[in-house]
């Protein structure tokens, strides 16, 4: 309990003053749900989500007494936003929810006691509140203690919990990464019976619960979790399919584990908030977890008793660039995963032969601005026991840097252009803007990759042989 009588000694006083206005009013009032679980962990809450039994039209002119700024996009279901003295609060009135089956809509009915309300949350450890404005522990489904086991339990059964809204399922995979906690055996059994419940959840809500899991300081928990249960197969079952490349002779690593393992080491090679890469960093997640997921389609078993997965990089590019669309990913986020999956082996090329300046050049240019993620994609990819094999791919990646470093410091090399800009080219050749330009342009960029700066007065004359012989 210290650690919560600490967090609540922390609390804005904008909470006591809302507190005493609803109290003087003759109502209720209760911070509850993830701020209560924050607080009990030791964790001064930032979010402040509040039940009330006063009812959303006297919930807003209490605020607006107290002097704050409000908002009520969710007074439908009873939510009614408050902004006071740089604390931002959301009240909703005590609720008893009903749920179609078919939906995860629920039918809004309010209710008429904290007790109530608590029941219906998702799990216990979120079925807490402190009563205000005295901070009194209200928990009557053995939370605090739920919490302090690390066990992630249901206030009704998990059958019924995950019946009346299937995310809760997902958010059970959350929270075992999140809180560090084991699902009991009840929920879990309900996971696995009901996965199939999440094919009615939008695509969305579905896509918010996978980001707040791979944002988590430790994910991987909650991935297996994922796909042991089956929820896996209505989320991500590109992740699933990787355990379909084990191979009893041992022909090749376990694909699956080692996924999870390059996971674990991008998320130790994220920076802190001055660096490259500040973790938690999505992209890099996603890339690092399901850079292999091509391999399922392509392996091949060669007559010598050698296993291929030859261009597994696009097909795995192309394969999570159709799941993140149809997890409505935003098309920022979509193209920098692409990148870094369909780059993610380019590396070994350099490890096997020395590169040119220009092969140097062209891996920059095509990392573009996801250089930075690439370099720690390709480190966190090694995951061999073998020592001596380590550190060579380790010293080649060192030196491959190293040489990014020094042409670019030569070249300018993230400003890669041309030595001529298209209105030059026009000039030069008297043409209109046009399919030749474009052509022109990429003639003299992949001669500026291939050989470095080449000058205007060279790069002119080039332009002028070139369009002569192409005429």
């Amino acid at each position: 309990m210290a650690n919560l009588l600490d967090a609540v000694a922390a609390l804005p006083p904008q909470i006591g003053e809302i507190a005493e206005r609803f109290t003087s009013a003759g109502h209720e009032l209760a911070l509850v749900g993830g701020p209560v679980r924050d607080a009990c962990l030791g964790v001064v809450p930032h979010d402040f989500d509040l039940a009330t039994s006063a009812r959303p039209d006297e919930t807003e002119r209490l605020l607006r007494e107290c002097g704050a700024n409000t908002w009520d996009m969710g007074r439908a279901f009873g939510t009614i936003g408050g902004h006071l003295g740089g604390v931002s609060v959301e009240i909703t009135t005590y609720r008893s929810d009903d749920y179609d089956a078919a939906s995860r809509k629920p039918q809004v009915a309010f209710g008429d006691t904290l007790e109530g309300d608590l029941t219906r949350r998702d799990f216990t450890v979120n079925a807490m509140a402190l009563r205000l404005p005295d901070y009194t522990l209200v928990d009557p489904h053995n939370g605090l203690a739920h919490l302090l086991a690390r066990e992630l339990r249901t206030p009704v059964s998990a059958h019924q919990s995950f019946d009346d809204d299937p995310l809760r399922i997902m958010r059970a995979v959350r929270f075992t990464s999140q809180l560090g906690c084991e699902v009991s055996e009840e929920v879990l059994s309900a996971m696995v019976a009901m996965a199939e419940r999440l094919s009615i959840v939008s695509a969305e809500r579905l896509r918010g619960e996978l980001e707040r899991l791979l944002l988590c300081p430790k994910p991987r928990s909650g991935l297996e979790l994922m796909v042991y249960t089956g929820v896996a197969d209505y989320v991500l079952p590109e992740l699933v399919a990787l355990q379909d490349t084990v191979d009893a002779q041992h022909r090749h690593k376990d694909v699956y584990e080692h996924s999870l393992t390059v996971l674990d080491q991008a998320i130790d090679l994220e920076t802190d908030e001055d660096g490259p890469v500040p973790g938690p960093d999505l992209v890099l997640r996603i890339a690092a977890l399901m850079h292999d997921c091509g391999k399922p389609r392509t392996r091949r078993f060669e007559r010598d008793g050698t296993v291929t997965f030859h261009h597994h990089e696009i097909v795995g590019a192309k394969m999570m660039r159709q799941r993140m669309r149809k997890l409505t990913f935003d098309k920022q986020t979509i193209k920098a995963v692409y990148t870094l999956i369909s780059l993610h082996g380019r590396f070994h090329g350099y490890g096997e032969q020395s590169w040119t300046d220009s092969a140097v050049r062209r891996y920059v240019a095509d990392a573009g601005d996801q250089l930075e993620r690439l370099h720690r994609l390709t480190r966190a990819d090694c995951t061999t026991g073998n020592r001596r094999k380590a550190q060579r791919l380790s010293h080649a990646y060192d030196d491959l840097e190293a040489r990014i470093a020094e042409i670019a410091e030569r070249e300018e090399l993230a400003k890669i252009r041309p030595d001529l800009d298209g209105t030059q080219i026009m000039e030069i050749l008297g043409i209109a803007p046009g399919r030749e330009v474009g052509e022109a342009y990429r003639m003299l960029l992949q001669a500026r990759m291939d050989e470095g700066p080449l000058g205007e007065e060279e790069a002119t004359r080039r332009l002028k042989l070139w369009w002569q012989q192409r005429s």
